[in-house]
């Protein structure tokens, strides 16, 4: 855009109406004497023709004034032109992540409420988590083999250095899926609003990452908000309190080994296609966890068998798994246009979308104090993201 506008503004090559360099003869004092014919044609031309007295003056032709104004119409209306494309540009790619942006969000809403409605009835989260999962590898399949997205090549190092970042997402994912079984979708969310807590903790201990004293202090409001929200929570129970707390330590866990490991990525491993592959490892380590534990209970057979709807609950289940992976897909597309900063200020944006309307859909009961403890956690989160963009100045020696 910037060189758009440059060459925009790029002024039009055209030769002066009027020439305006200085002679070099000297005034003379003597009188100065003008010839008819030199009347007669400065009349014609409507200029003043003035030889000696150093101003200059060059008679122009209106031909010539006639064909300069219109190279500086031309001129103008090219550097219109651009400005106006350059501005569209612009505006096309504000109304694109605006529309991410409001994707995101949607995919998110709907993945918290059929996951929801699911669990509610089938309290089977590892079974629930390997439907997202396998859903989530059927598309990665899809969009490789149709060559919408480009195949990595990937080696069998980096397969190594990913698989703790597998097994930490796989962790985060159950036990998110654990924490919304057992408490109202609102309450995840604002216990998950401590991810800023876990984050600045972790980096600390495993990357030597002090905080600065104005971000600890913005920690003290999430914490607070986080402590009023679940004394007042009224579908409080400590198993759905600590699975969204162990969501937190496992998925900033990731964060900070994706630092510490440093994955090294080749040209087709992008960010969408890292996330892909660590969704099917994923699903290949749950598989043999939901064997032994649970058993796989995701079948028209169990389904039947337990009173439920068949169609409803696997229809719903596919669409919360559908719902996952593209707002999982969808953020990574954001985090490819805007900083880091921007991408935390709408999650946490988000997060506040999703408690809203899962209370309005729910009609979840909340107290005033669990309203102020949500509102002031959030709050902290958004004060956390703001800090974060500050970076310490140098020292000065």
């Amino acid at each position: 855009m910037q060189m758009q506008s440059a060459a925009a503004f790029r002024p039009c090559s055209g030769r002066p109406l009027v020439s305006r360099k200085p002679s070099r003869r000297i005034l003379s004092a003597r009188p100065l004497r003008i010839s008819a014919a030199a009347a007669a044609g400065t009349a014609r031309y409507g200029a003043l023709v003035v030889r000696g007295l150093g101003l200059g003056l060059v008679p122009v032709s209106p031909d010539r004034e006639s064909k300069a104004r219109q190279r500086q119409v031309a001129c103008d209306a090219t550097r219109d032109s651009a400005v106006k494309e350059a501005e569209g540009g612009g505006l096309v790619k504000t109304l694109q992540l605006g529309a991410l942006f409001g994707l995101w969000y949607i995919f998110n809403i709907y993945f918290n409420i059929y996951n929801k409605q699911v669990l509610k009835v089938f309290p089977y989260p590892i079974n629930i988590t390997i439907v997202q999962f396998a859903v989530g590898t059927a598309v990665a399949l899809f969009v490789w083999i149709t060559g919408i997205l480009k195949r990595p090549k990937i080696s069998g190092a980096q397969l190594v250095a990913i698989l703790p970042l597998a097994i930490v997402h796989t962790m985060g994912n159950l036990f998110t899926n654990m924490s919304l079984g057992k408490v109202a979708v609102s309450f995840t969310h604002t216990i998950k609003a401590m991810e800023p807590f876990f984050s600045v903790l972790l980096s600390a201990v495993f990357l030597g990452e002090l905080p600065t004293v104005w971000v600890v202090l913005s920690l003290l409001p999430i914490v607070g908000g986080v402590a009023l929200a679940s004394l007042t929570e009224a579908s409080f129970n400590w198993a759905g309190f600590w699975s969204a707390m162990a969501s937190n330590v496992t998925f900033q866990s990731r964060n900070v080994l994706s630092k510490k490991l440093m994955v090294k990525k080749e040209e087709s491993l992008d960010n969408i296609n890292l996330f892909s592959i660590i969704t099917v490892m994923s699903l290949f380590l749950l598989a043999p966890v939901a064997f032994f534990t649970e058993g796989i209970k995701i079948t028209p057979t169990f389904l039947e068998a337990s009173g439920l709807n068949v169609k409803q609950v696997l229809t719903r289940s596919v669409l919360a798994a559908l719902c996952f992976h593209a707002y999982q897909q969808v953020s990574y597309m954001i985090l490819a246009r805007v900083s880091p900063v921007t991408h935390s200020v709408g999650n946490c944006v988000k997060r506040v979308v999703v408690i809203v309307t899962s209370v309005l859909f729910f009609r979840t009961p909340v107290s005033p104090i669990n309203s102020l403890g949500t509102a002031v956690a959030l709050a902290g989160v958004f004060l956390y993201s703001q800090l974060k963009r500050l970076k310490p100045k140098p020292k000065t020696g």
